[in-house]
């Protein structure tokens, strides 16, 4: 079984402006929504796939009852926990003659709602793979994906971590299956700047001697970058096609990859299924549908 957790859900509200103007009020040319987080994305993209998996993390309040009820309405299969106060974020994204974003704090989470998830973790057992995706809430403790991994590292699970900065870094000890930086990222962890393919496959081996078994690098319009277990460099360019919304395209290329390798066993197969997945996310409106990735696969 796959299970993702997302720790900070939300409802991306994306309204469409044609010229954004402060401090005037604005109308809208169109409205839409999207149930987000990073981890919920990941699993609706298995769905998608038709691949079984469970979506852990927190909600709160009536919209995070939204949230649980449009996951499931997407075929997610979810076990969220519901927090006694706040409410799951509400994210605005205006798309106007610039994109502005604000993202918001969400409901805090205390130390016994950390204990209930750490009670279903305890449930995960020997050919699992748990993912764990993108930032989390400032009422966690900064080591969360630090305590998740040694809590669980003897149980023959398998680690996905898409991650940033340090909370990436401090679990590379636990051996995670797979991490899946972006060239930006790789910078910012070594402090470097990043200009050649050279460049990223020796930043990528050094996280591997870290501690990661496969870096998956995404290299955005130039397509992705794989160093397996083996050592071996897998390179896959992207289909060229309208850019409609890259938001959830790494998430995408995260479930497609799993997907893909738990399916065959093949590093290129998944790499391939993976990177179709994100482009196939960029080319829509929302996330990546079975047909699109298909269609997108084809052309790889």
């Amino acid at each position: 079984m796959i299970y993702t957790i997302t720790f900070n859900p939300a409802i991306d509200y994306i309204v469409n402006i044609d010229n954004l103007n402060f401090g005037i009020t604005n109308r809208s040319t169109s409205e839409s929504y999207y149930y987000g987080g990073k981890g919920i994305n990941v699993s609706n993209v298995l769905c998608n796939l038709g691949i079984e998996n469970k979506a852990l993390g927190f909600v709160a309040g009536f919209t995070g009852d939204a949230i649980e009820a449009g996951a499931k309405n997407l075929g997610i299969d979810t076990d969220f926990i519901h927090l006694e106060n706040g409410i799951s974020r509400i994210n605005i994204k205006i798309k106007s003659n610039e994109e502005t974003e604000i993202n918001c704090q969400g409901p805090d989470i205390t130390d016994n709602d950390i204990k209930k998830l750490f009670t279903q973790l305890d449930e995960l057992k020997d050919g699992d793979t748990l993912i764990l995706a993108g930032s989390i809430p400032n009422s966690l403790p900064q080591d969360i994906y630090e305590k998740i991994l040694a809590n669980l590292s003897d149980r023959g699970i398998r680690f996905v971590v898409d991650a940033t900065k340090d909370l990436l870094i401090n679990v590379l000890k636990y051996k995670p299956f797979l991490i899946k930086p972006n060239k930006q990222e790789l910078s910012e962890i070594f402090k470097v700047e990043i200009s050649s393919q050279e460049d990223i496959i020796e930043y990528g081996r050094k996280l591997q001697k870290m501690g990661a078994i496969n870096v998956l690098i995404s290299l955005g319009g130039d397509g992705a970058l794989l160093i397996d277990e083996f050592s071996e460099v897998h390179k896959i360019g992207t289909v060229k096609d309208k850019v409609v919304n890259t938001v959830g395209s790494g998430d995408s290329m995260v479930a497609g990859f799993i997907a893909g390798f738990l399916s065959k066993k093949d590093y290129d197969y998944a790499l391939k299924l993976g990177t179709a997945c994100g482009c196939a996310t960029a080319f829509l409106p929302g996330l990546a549908t079975k047909e699109k990735i298909e269609e997108t696969f084809s052309k790889l």
